[in-house]
């Protein structure tokens, strides 16, 4: 509209200008000269003419004028018709945003609210859930515990029973074992009698068995000792001999007594070479060490 405007009012401008061009160029107050009298109908019709022409210019440029007067005039009030129109359209336009904002201020309010409620519905249905699982779980946790309770009864009970049960084993088998030990008392005192019987009976045969072989050594020493009834009569020596389990003699110790008998004797024992002794390991192991005491005799 503005533009419109603009090109109007460039229009009228220029007309204006056209026109004042016009007027002055014309002498329209002015009589016009006097011809030579030969060409002066001639003259006053040109002028009569040209000045129709010209009115008839000048009324066109009026109603040019005019025309462009009424037509400025009504751009102008098509202007401010339009400015008028344009205040109201900013108006309500500013009023259809503010409503606009007001509706948007209140739908983000109510989107808000909603949200809010909304949050709070599924806190809430969350809460609830939450409540009902922890209710579930609580309720499984007494079954279980209760199931855990009964389980342990029985496992008590049956734990009990067998405690019961082992421990009257246990007495059984202590009368048992005491008994058992009584009687393995009884027959190690027993045994004990009888071995101690017999090993003084076997000690009693070892010595009598050791015996009889000393006494036979002695023999044996008596006859291969070289003996002089004037050098040696009453006197002795004391000796004592290592044997080897088959009788070879391995050593000689001279003890107390007489010289020259425990020389003769040591001769003589060295001239057998091997003593008697017994087979009997236990007869043998009395005499491996033997201590005698050689008499000669006459």
């Amino acid at each position: 509209m503005s533009r419109k405007f603009a090109i109007a009012l460039s229009l009228s401008f220029l007309l204006h200008i056209v026109l004042a061009a016009v007027l002055l160029m014309g002498d329209f107050d002015r009589e016009p000269k006097v011809a030579p009298k030969v060409v002066q109908v001639q003259t006053i019709q040109a002028t009569i003419v040209d000045k129709s022409k010209i009115e008839a210019q000048v009324n066109k440029i009026k109603q040019k004028k005019i025309d462009d007067a009424k037509q400025l005039k009504d751009l102008e009030q098509q202007v401010a018709s339009a400015k008028v129109k344009r205040a109201k359209e900013e108006k309500r336009i500013k009023e259809l945003e503010r409503q606009r904002k007001k509706k948007l201020l209140e739908k983000k309010a109510a989107d808000s609210a909603a949200k809010k409620a909304l949050s709070k519905a599924d806190a809430a249905e969350k809460i609830r859930k939450q409540k009902e699982t922890e209710q579930k779980i609580a309720e499984q946790a007494a079954a279980d515990a209760k199931a855990k309770r009964l389980k342990e009864e029985v496992a008590a009970k049956k734990a009990d029973d067998l405690l019961k049960k082992k421990a009257a084993e246990r007495k059984r088998k202590e009368q048992e074992a005491k008994e058992r030990a009584r009687q393995q008392k009884m027959l190690e005192q027993q045994m004990a009698e009888e071995m101690a019987i017999r090993q003084q009976a076997r000690h009693q045969q070892t010595m009598t068995e050791a015996g009889r072989f000393t006494a036979l050594i002695k023999q044996t020493i008596q006859g291969n000792l070289i003996t002089d009834r004037s050098t040696m009569e009453g006197k002795s020596c004391k000796l004592t001999i290592s044997l080897a389990p088959s009788g070879f003699v391995t050593n000689v110790v001279i003890g107390k007594g007489d010289q020259v008998v425990c020389s003769a004797s040591k001769t003589a024992i060295y001239k057998a070479g091997t003593l008697p002794v017994s087979k009997d390991p236990e007869v043998f192991n009395k005499m491996r060490t033997i201590s005698l005491t050689v008499v000669p005799e006459f």
